[in-house]
């Protein structure tokens, strides 16, 4: 039985995993560095130890300072969330060694997943079909190889994923480059700085399938995800069920079959997510396996009513799953929009400041997994992700009004964020008909990005104050400022897109 579990994460992820532990019951320890000691994960947790400094290494990816705050606040349990230490065997070893039970698979299925050639192999000797491609090797090597497969080629690092140490390569005179790119991003990522090679599939969806499986042989599908909305190879924008035409009941039945029997031929036991890319006739090919909770889980809980966190614990702690893939149905349609500290303007770049003001928006079908709050200063250190905000409708186009009225509501001061990316993708043509594929955010990226026209936004500042002061009484009479409350945040952030548009 499990009865104290330390989240050895940060932000809104480590605040998510605290909210089911408490509806179970079981007492949460928070882990810090010093750059988050009064961030809200801190807040939310029953208790906190602090693991050291800001830089990642001296802290949440120390793994003798988290097994060591395990120790000092007795948690018989660790989750690692997503990112950091969560697809790391090493900890998993060392908390079967200490008698502590890891909340994700075990060290040899991830290390089976995790290293992405042996993984591609060890795909095709269970039938699952994967990428024309090679194992990593040198640059003459992957040359040879590209010739024979034929370009475009995307060189990807062996050892990681998350789009780190990715390239396209659409022809033999941008290998060097590439192949230079993509070793010096994988060293830096994960230490390890070895590449391979696959055959580009040109137009394609990103189409990923959730998996949980037990230690007692049951394995089900929770459906797919469609991640196809990213921006240099990071997701941005996902939504369940997927709207590719090539995205049939059938074939996402079918994909969910492979799914699961990709995790079986590892002996997979937790919550996990099978990637496949999707051509536009629907064929699919394995991408990877993520061995650990996935970002965008809320929209499938959302059309499941599965609650994954839950059902990770549940598995860690010994119990069978309890039912069969007949018994699972979704419902309805999920959107999900990752909101970053960042500047699509100016290349995406991080943009780490204080929370000035925070209103999120609330009502019917929407969730906002928050990791921040006012006067919260977001630390440079760490990934810019805020909050993933969520919705679920009974249909696509109304959970697409939804996601565009939650947006209009959401009001988020002080860095600079992608908000107004989101507001334009939900509105866009392509994305209402679902007619897209992972390039998109490159191929828009103008009608995306543009910033508003600093005039007119000033000309919308001065409007909401002065509407602000008439509100308030300042420079009218009593009776004009009662009769002409003061416009609400949405209103004015609704007048300030406008007037960007015209």
């Amino acid at each position: 039985m499990i009865r104290k579990v330390l989240i050895a994460n940060r932000g809104e992820i480590a605040v998510r995993v605290a909210r089911t532990l408490r509806e179970m019951r079981i007492a949460s320890v928070a882990v810090y560095s010093d750059a988050d000691a009064r961030a809200l994960h801190v807040r939310s947790c029953d208790e906190s130890v602090r693991i050291g400094p800001p830089p990642p290494r001296e802290s949440y990816l120390d793994i003798q300072r988290i097994l060591d705050a395990a120790s000092r606040s007795s948690a018989d349990a660790i989750h690692p969330g997503y990112g950091f230490l969560s697809e790391n065997p090493e900890l998993a070893e060392a908390c079967e060694s200490k008698g502590i039970a890891f909340i994700g698979p075990r060290a040899p299925a991830m290390r089976a997943m995790g290293e992405k050639t042996a993984a591609r192999a060890r795909m095709r000797q269970a039938g699952v079909p994967v990428v024309p491609g090679t194992e990593a090797g040198d640059l003459e090597s992957l040359r040879r190889a590209a010739e024979q497969i034929g370009y475009p080629v995307m060189l990807k690092a062996a050892a990681g994923g998350g789009g780190k140490g990715m390239r396209l390569v659409a022809c033999a005179a941008e290998l060097d480059a590439a192949y230079e790119r993509a070793r010096s991003e994988s060293r830096k990522a994960f230490g390890d700085d070895r590449v391979y090679l696959e055959k580009a599939i040109v137009s394609p969806r990103h189409v990923e399938i959730q998996v949980l499986a037990d230690a007692h042989g049951g394995a089900v599908h929770l459906f797919e995800r469609d991640c196809s909305i990213q921006r240099r190879h990071q997701k941005v924008l996902e939504e369940t069920p997927s709207p590719a035409p090539a995205a049939t009941g059938a074939r996402v039945a079918e994909m969910g079959e492979v799914a699961v029997r990709a995790a079986r031929a590892v002996d997979y036991v937790g919550a996990g997510t099978v990637e496949f890319l999707m051509d536009p006739a629907g064929s699919y090919w394995f991408l990877e396996m993520n061995t650990r909770l996935q970002v965008e889980h809320p929209i499938t809980e959302l059309v499941t009513g599965v609650d994954i966190v839950r059902e990770q614990v549940r598995i860690a702690a010994g119990e069978p799953l309890g039912y069969g893939q007949e018994s699972l149905q979704r419902r309805g349609a999920a959107i999900e929009c990752r909101i970053y500290a960042e500047d699509p303007a100016h290349d995406f770049l991080p943009s780490p400041a204080r929370i000035e003001r925070l209103r999120p928006p609330g009502g019917p079908g929407v969730r906002d997994d928050s990791g921040i709050y006012e006067g919260f200063d977001v630390p440079m250190e760490y990934d810019p992700l805020l909050s993933k905000l969520s919705v679920w409708a009974q249909d696509r186009p109304r959970a697409l009004a939804r996601m565009r009225r939650a947006l209009q509501e959401y009001v988020l001061l002080g860095p600079v964020t992608n908000l107004e990316l989101h507001r334009r993708l939900v509105d866009h043509p392509q994305i209402l008909e679902g007619s897209y594929d992972t390039g998109f955010i490159a191929k828009n990226r103008a009608a995306l990005t543009e910033p508003l026209p600093r005039l007119d936004a000033l000309t919308a500042l001065g409007a909401a104050v002065a509407c602000a002061r008439r509100g308030n009484g300042a420079g009218g009479s009593r009776e004009s400022a009662t009769s002409r409350p003061a416009a609400s945040p949405w209103r004015m952030a609704g007048r300030l897109r406008s007037l960007g548009r015209r």
